[in-house]
């Protein structure tokens, strides 16, 4: 070695693992244990060795198939030479879980981690995700974590990004201190030379400290003999120390450094997996979804003493479906067979959920007094959300008579009631009821079917109009397009005719959508085929748009409430289409229009310039007054073109095919996404913004539906309606401490305005103040007499 040293390289020994990509779990599941075994050696050979790796999931695996090397690992982790960084159950995708679901990422991982090595994370780790949303600085401080690193996006992909080194925050003031990675998590088995140069070539000069990752990735591995051997060669050249180190000992030694700030999300890479693989996203959504129902009411089926809380089948629920939320798996980016298993997983954890739900509610239901009534038929509708719930709700019924059903609520006032088609097409006692419901917040009223006439609305009419006191749609029926959306109130007209709304898109990029930003290459419009009333009734009309495009067809049902404000639609595809995507626009003729999308536990304002966007379930362009807001239960991708939204409701690469590799011309493919999927969409006109409509419970609503059960009479303890849970906040969150009897409520500011809520839990009111988008969780204790406590996102 010579020369006067004057930057500090941290080598970060590194074993980067993808479970689930070009192989099925299994084989991740094997290599995680002959890396950890691999990486024990290289810890018996050098002293000054440190390890590091993410995912605790991967501890758990060793941990139940080889015991002896997990005690091996708990004594390097001990001396603080097996360091765990992430926290987090796995590395996901950063752009498509819910909020809730980064939550628990760090919930259940930073848990494990303490109850088996009284550590946890201090540094949190995506290093492979393909994008990383705007809210996570909040989520790791919460969870106990002050630092981040990740690889992308690359310097190419963001060029904004001030430094590779910066100071990251959100809108409720915390931060954690980021690093992007240079060049590559993954390095060659030999000589790193080439891979420490190619690394230093993407850094400012000006930096003393530098962390450098190395370590045989992807498939596993880890840092080899020859990785440690070169670099005790490199240590010392161009006046550079190259140190075996940790990031924690990186961080520590850049904490109190002058770096910049960076607040929004860090975004773009591989924007077409926000799109691949249509059936996990919606399976994911909708897992979701069913685990946030089922703890609210198992934990007021718990408190009741009707049922005991199902913590051990929660809690697995949620680990099958975090790991599934791994990015390739999530990404769409994974080999056909991967979501065979990811199908049955997303499967047993939506199962596990919906049992637990099921159970509750029909404790509950049995413990309410129902007294009897000649020629009845009670049933109860359960609303999931913490505020009062008025939409309308189906019900298959068998009972069905001549003299038909009607519909009174538990104070003996009619009900609207309206016959759609049934499942069950061969049944003539069979029908599905359609009626409108106010239930109170979290809680539950009773209703009762009698005997006499309903309105069957399940039958054609002439033209193609939707239209109530709030809101008039029509539908042009040579285009398909909507001709116009008018918001009422304000006489706000939200449609744009001239602009096409079912556009198909040449989409020649791989499985990611490498280097794509924006998907604008329409090659056609999907063309109608018919547009009419198909159903129409005291409770709501639907109108069907049926279109076709090559060999694929589009079914869309435009829905409007006698009451809503708002259009449903439920969109039914067929698609048979090769490496091309489908856009559904929904142009508004908006004027200098902002565009916000939601992101996990917070929204952005983005630029109406076209570029392909992550978002979860809502897209709002409002501008001089007025605007609307796209809601969906099913996809991630979107765009904003002007005033125009889009969403990206299916594209059909070949599956795990990896840019710059072309297509052989003579090769024999599979296609993405071929066949037959269904999704619902929400339009909502507007006036002022998407604040003042109140979208992020309308959009709740969406993914939660009231859902109504047949009942019989019986005694009980009882009422015929109860609320459990009512707040003024947007409260995500209702469920039983991992430790303990307490009730925990996680709540979140939605406007990006500092506020002041109420929350009400069994009668007991609590007041929040909130920081501008900040995510507040509280534990409730049962007993009045005891104070409520606030927590940190891991309830510790």
């Amino acid at each position: 070695m010579g020369g006067v040293v004057t930057r500090v390289l941290h080598m970060i020994g590194n074993a980067h693992i993808d479970p689930v990509w070009l192989w099925q779990w299994p084989e991740g599941y094997q290599e995680v244990r002959a890396t950890f075994r691999s990486a024990i050696d290289r810890l018996d050979e050098n002293p000054d060795f440190v390890f590091t790796h993410t995912s605790v999931l991967f501890l758990q695996w060793v941990e139940e198939s080889e015991p002896e090397l997990f005690m091996r690992i708990r004594e390097r982790i001990a001396e603080g030479r097996w360091q765990v960084v992430g926290g987090w159950w796995i590395e996901p995708d950063c752009n498509i879980p819910s909020g809730e679901s980064f939550v628990r990422q760090g919930l259940y991982g930073q848990r494990w981690l303490l109850d088996r090595f009284g550590i946890m994370a201090t540094t949190a780790a995506n290093l492979d995700s393909f994008g990383h949303n705007a809210t996570l600085p909040q989520i790791l401080r919460g969870q106990g974590m002050d630092s981040y690193v990740f690889l992308r996006p690359k310097p190419d992909e963001n060029a904004e990004l001030p430094n590779p080194l910066f100071r990251w925050r959100t809108p409720d003031g915390s931060s954690v201190l980021a690093y992007r990675i240079p060049h590559e998590y993954c390095a060659p088995r030999a000589d790193l030379g080439d891979h420490v140069e190619k690394s230093l070539a993407t850094l400012p000069p000006d930096l003393d400290e530098l962390a450098v990752f190395y370590g045989v990735g992807n498939h596993g591995g880890g840092p080899t003999r020859a990785n440690l051997r070169s670099i005790a060669e490199l240590d010392g050249r161009d006046e550079q120390r190259l140190e075996l180190s940790s990031l924690r000992r990186f961080f520590d030694a850049v904490a109190d450094d002058d770096v910049p700030s960076w607040q929004g999300d860090l975004q773009y890479h591989a924007p077409g997996c926000y799109t691949s693989h249509s059936g996990i996203k919606q399976w994911n959504r909708r897992a979701e979804n069913l685990l946030q129902r089922a703890e609210k009411w198992c934990a007021v089926a718990d408190v009741l003493g009707a049922q005991p809380y199902p913590r051990r089948e929660l809690t697995e629920a949620w680990q099958l479906l975090l790991f599934n939320q791994f990015h390739d798996t999530l990404a769409g980016t994974s080999i056909e067979p991967a979501y065979e298993d990811a199908r049955d997983q997303i499967g047993h954890a939506a199962s596990l959920a919906s049992l637990s739900f099921n159970r509750a509610a029909q404790s509950i239901a049995a413990r309410i007094s129902i007294p009897y009534e000649e020629d009845a038929r009670p049933l109860v509708v359960f609303n999931p959300h913490p505020w009062r719930l008025q939409c309308d709700v189906e019900l298959e019924y068998t009972w069905l008579t001549a003299a038909g059903v009607q519909l009174v609520d538990a104070n003996g006032e009619h009900v609207p009631l309206q016959l759609t088609r049934s499942f069950a097409t061969m049944s003539g006692s069979r029908a599905r009821l359609v009626f409108p419901v106010d239930v109170p917040p979290l809680g539950y009223r009773v209703y009762a079917v009698h005997p006499g006439a309903a309105s069957d609305g399940t039958r054609k009419t002439e033209g193609a109009t939707l239209e109530n006191d709030h809101v008039l749609l029509e539908v042009d029926q040579v285009s398909g397009r909507i001709a116009r959306l008018v918001h009422k109130a304000s006489g706000a007209d939200l449609a744009d005719p001239g602009s096409p709304h079912a556009v198909v898109v040449n989409d020649l990029s791989d499985t990611w959508g490498h280097e794509v930003t924006s998907y604008e290459d329409v090659i056609g419009e999907f063309a109608c085929c018919s547009a009419a009333v198909v159903e129409t009734g005291p409770v709501r009309t639907v109108l069907r748009v049926e279109s076709s495009y090559g060999r694929s067809r589009l079914r869309e049902d435009y829905i409007l409430a006698a009451a809503g404000s708002h259009v449903d639609v439920t969109v039914t595809l067929d698609w048979h289409e090769q490496q091309k995507l489908l856009k559904l626009r929904y142009p508004t003729g908006i004027g200098d229009a902002r565009a916000t999308f939601e992101t996990p536990y917070g929204h952005i304002e983005r630029p109406a310039d076209g570029h392909e966007d992550p978002g979860q379930t809502w897209v709002d362009v409002s501008g001089n007054g007025r605007g609307l807001t796209v809601v969906n239960d099913a996809k991630s991708g979107y765009d904003v073109r002007g005033a125009d939204i889009g969403i990206s409701a299916v594209r059909s690469p070949v599956w795990a095919w990896h840019d710059p590799r072309e297509l052989d011309p003579e090769g024999d493919f599979e296609y993405m996404d071929q066949g037959r999927q269904q999704f619902h969409v929400r339009l909502v006109p507007h006036a002022g913004d998407w604040r003042d409509a109140g979208i992020p419970r309308l959009a709740a609503e969406l993914s939660q539906p009231a859902w109504a059960m047949l009942e019989s009479f019986h005694d009980g303890d009882l009422p015929s309606e109860r609320s459990f849970v009512e707040a003024s906040a947007f409260v995500s969150v209702v469920k039983l401490a991992e430790d303990g009897d307490d009730i925990v409520v996680r709540a979140v500011e939605t406007t990006g305005r500092a506020t002041t809520a109420t929350v009400t839990v069994l009668g007991r009111r609590i007041e929040l103040a909130f920081r501008p988008g900040e995510i507040k969780t509280v534990l409730v204790p049962r007993e009045p007499t005891q104070p409520v406590r606030e927590t940190n996102l891991l309830e510790l």
